[in-house]
């Protein structure tokens, strides 16, 4: 399946049956396959008339107690920004999928991963984080939406799936499997009708007592103090014996793990560690390589954003390298291969 429709059918197996977008390149066929399907399974979908409104519609179904999602791609996403601070300030479970392109402003439609510090950093106003996985296959995106949406439920906050144009268009063989019989989280806290049984429930992100709302922001980072000690991840290949580490996520690291490859047929001893979760970052895999490695190269299609909290994980160990390429240009092997041999003290 093409990435971007592996997402969207993910999703409805995940139990996702509320979808609200607008089309932008290069996430437009999630969409539209979330508009072919949703109809014939008894779902939503509803493109709205703006980014703006769409994440509003998120919001409201997210009230209601239902898994809902949206996608959209880089400047999407910004105009999104109000509403998944919203969102997190409300406490509510959500998905959203950010299929990046060149930026700032328009910018281009080719692959891009420049958005890392809006998703990791400052996806809104206010203190608060979403949970950021980034996958690098089509089959991982597909297995993270899943994770997404259970995890947004488990801590009642948003999830976004980091990916790019490369990922979202490309196609490669995927199993998706059917949803599992495990029974769903209870939210008691859902405004979804008391038929007078219960105490109404109301969702709200607006605090005029200052005591109020620092008190809810401080019991808020109490919960994510937690997701950073279960939710690290990452896959660290060729670590073991490893005297360089090579650090990407996404598609750079499908480019990564080949100039890896050819380091080590040219003798170089080099592996490569992969974040899969950008928040929570996963600093004990980062650690555990500037522990044995001499330096770490890290490879983005920025002009450098992720190298910040990989020399924050490090703290100052081992040297930490920068090679990018940017504005919706993706590094090859042979270029990464160079940084590597450059890194290591020179061609071998």
């Amino acid at each position: 399946m093409k990435g971007n429709e592996a997402l969207a059918e993910a999703a409805i197996q995940a139990g996702c049956r509320h979808f609200f977008g607008y089309p932008i390149t290069p996430q437009t066929e999630l969409a539209a396959y979330m508009s072919k399907k949703m109809p014939k399974i008894g779902g939503t979908y509803l493109q709205a008339e703006s980014e703006i409104a769409a994440i509003n519609m998120v919001l409201g179904a997210a009230s209601a107690g239902v898994r809902a999602m949206t996608s959209s791609s880089s400047p999407g996403i910004s105009l999104k920004s109000e509403g998944i601070s919203y969102l997190a300030g409300s406490d509510l479970p959500a998905v959203i999928i950010n299929v990046q392109r060149g930026g700032p402003g328009l910018g281009g439609i080719q692959p891009s991963q420049a958005d890392y510090w809006q998703a990791t950093k400052a996806t809104g106003h206010g203190d608060f984080q979403i949970l950021v996985f980034a996958p690098s296959t089509v089959q991982e995106m597909v297995d993270l939406v899943s994770d997404a949406f259970d995890l947004a439920d488990q801590y009642r906050m948003p999830a976004m799936i980091l990916a790019d144009g490369m990922l979202g268009q490309m196609m490669e063989p995927v199993e998706i499997r059917p949803a599992t019989d495990k029974k769903p989280l209870e939210k008691t806290w859902a405004t979804n009708g008391h038929q007078g049984k219960r105490v109404h429930n109301v969702v709200n992100s607006l605090y005029l007592k200052a005591q109020d709302l620092e008190r809810l922001v401080k019991e808020r980072y109490q919960r994510y103090e937690t997701i950073k000690q279960t939710q690290q991840r990452a896959e660290e290949y060729l670590m073991e014996d490893a005297e360089y580490a090579v650090v990407a996520y996404g598609a750079s690291s499908r480019v990564s793990r080949s100039a890896v490859n050819a380091a080590r047929e040219l003798g170089i001893k080099v592996g490569l560690v992969r974040p899969i979760s950008l928040w929570p970052f996963p600093v004990d895999a980062m650690q555990r390589a500037a522990d044995k490695v001499k330096g770490l190269l890290v490879v983005e299609m920025s002009m450098g954003q992720m190298v910040d909290d990989v020399r924050l994980a490090v703290n100052g160990k081992k040297p930490v390298e920068f090679y990018g390429r940017t504005g919706g240009m993706i590094p090859t092997p042979a270029e990464v291969l160079g940084a590597i041999q450059k890194l290591a003290g020179g061609a071998k």
